[in-house]
């Protein structure tokens, strides 16, 4: 069994949960995001939406090993908003995924803690509301092929039952597949001796298959 890490939790639907103290009022939206693009398109959309509220602070973690990830207060005291948003995507193990939570101020001071509380708990609530799931990471692969090689190629895919995803046919053939990242080794070199018509144990022999190319191209 490989030890490749390639799944995450992270949310197929969004969440939203509302939480108020003493007159003050907390919206959260949990979303799954996973660029830059998307969470600061998510971010300008509620800004848009609820552009009275004092604060729009938020959170987010991407990337399969989290390693991307911010945590903004929006002009509340430091360590008071965006890291109790963070917290509970970190509670949940999440990854690609954003929390927003804006807030109406009520005219009355909530304190350090009151802050941390409000923020934490309507983080949660919009987080309970989505819909959390596990993904899969796949790698995409690209075969650019000479014509020659076209029925070896689509056999062998069909044979092996790969996921093609993609597919240009214009001076040479070009298919595109997703491979679990976990697998990704075995179930190329399986492609490749089902291509050039030789035994799995021939094929570290090979330097390449004439007419053939494959290389990464990407992940999803």
């Amino acid at each position: 069994m490989s030890n490749i890490k390639d799944t995450y939790r992270t949310l197929s639907e969004p969440g939203t949960g509302e939480f108020r103290d003493r007159g003050s009022k907390f919206v959260g939206y949990a979303y799954a995001a996973y660029t830059e693009a998307d969470w600061k398109a998510q971010l300008e959309e509620v800004k848009k939406q609820h552009a009275k509220a004092r604060h729009h602070c938020y959170a987010f973690r991407l990337g399969l090993e989290g390693h991307q990830f911010r945590a903004n207060d929006d002009g509340e005291p430091s360590g008071t908003a965006g890291r109790p948003i963070l917290g509970q995507i970190d509670k949940l193990e999440l990854r690609n995924v954003m929390v927003i939570v804006v807030r109406y101020f009520g005219g009355t001071l909530l304190g350090t803690s009151g802050l941390i509380n409000a923020y934490r708990e309507s983080a949660a609530l919009a987080l309970g509301d989505a819909t959390v799931v596990e993904r899969t990471v796949e790698d995409i692969y690209r075969l650019e092929f000479d014509y020659s090689l076209m029925g070896n190629v689509m056999s062998s895919l069909e044979n092996l039952q790969l996921n093609m995803i993609g597919q240009d046919f214009g001076n040479s053939g070009q298919v595109d597949i997703a491979i679990r990242r976990s697998a990704v080794a075995p179930t190329l070199k399986k492609l490749k001796a089902a291509i050039a018509e030789v035994y799995l144990e021939e094929v570290e022999t090979l330097e390449r298959i004439e007419g053939l190319t494959i290389q990464r191209v990407g992940e999803r």
